[in-house]
């Protein structure tokens, strides 16, 4: 089986890897389609608190898609919204995911990893990483599917800008931007990534996920029904709240059960 997808797992925390070095970890059709499966069977681990997404090695987090697959996968209409199927079902595993997600970024992170990274509920990056999204230079667009995440995350204004330059930029710039939430010297960012992690295990899982299931809600608009508001209280009923308060009282740490 290829192993350009690789899951570990260290307790409570999972870690995806892209894990193609030799060409910087740029994705193929099959890898989209691997990193979908991935993410969707971690989403149904009920006994996982944290997923941490990375590139192997030390250059690169993904550049995006492996161009050299445009002339056999990509080439044409038909093969290009084909592609997009893998692709879209990939981004949106990432996006549904109930499982908060770190994105562990080292240099090179544009394009389709730019995708990637932009769906994860934090992004922590090194000083020398690099980002954008230089499509324009190969006449190809970013789809709405693709486009959506960038738009959420910086707004109209600064996604034209990246789209219509296409121009690659520092760390502190992608910071500026609010691509990323913390930039660290580079021999930190993996350590700085899994302390993140960390924090978010040793939280109460089920607020972890009502929390991303809310703001999922309340991104789509609407008025919320009587259900959805109640769902805002069901944590008094869980065994965690009762630990959490407890152990709050006694100054002592909680041990969360999820239940």
């Amino acid at each position: 089986m290829p192993d350009d997808i690789l899951v570990h797992r260290d307790g409570l925390i999972a870690t995806v890897v892209l894990n193609r070095p030799h060409k910087l970890n740029a994705m193929t059709k099959g890898m989209w389609q691997r990193l979908g499966e991935a993410m969707r069977a971690l989403a149904t681990d009920a006994s996982l608190r944290c997923i941490v997404l990375r590139g192997a090695g030390e250059k690169a987090f993904s550049p995006g898609n492996d161009i050299g697959e445009f002339e056999t996968e990509r080439s044409n209409f038909q093969q290009g919204k084909a592609y997009g199927r893998v692709l879209h079902g990939a981004l949106a595993a990432i996006a549904e995911c109930p499982v908060p997600t770190v994105a562990l970024i080292k240099g090179i992170c544009v394009g389709g990893g730019l995708e990637i990274a932009a769906l994860a509920d934090i992004r922590v990056c090194g000083e020398s990483s690099r980002f954008g999204v230089p499509i324009n230079k190969l006449g190809l667009t970013m789809a709405h599917a693709e486009i959506g995440a960038l738009l959420r995350l910086v707004g109209r204004a600064t996604t034209l800008e990246i789209l219509l330059e296409g121009r690659v930029f520092d760390a502190r710039e992608a910071k500026d931007k609010g691509l990323v939430h913390r930039v660290v010297p580079d021999e930190q960012v993996e350590a700085e990534a899994y302390a993140t992690a960390r924090r978010i295990a040793e939280g109460a899982p089920l607020v972890a996920r009502w929390h991303k299931q809310f703001i999922r809600r309340l991104e789509r608009g609407g008025e919320l029904t009587e259900e959805e508001l109640d769902e805002g209280f069901r944590c008094y009923d869980t065994e965690d709240f009762r630990i959490g308060y407890r152990a709050f009282l006694a100054k002592a740490k909680p041990e969360f059960k999820g239940r």
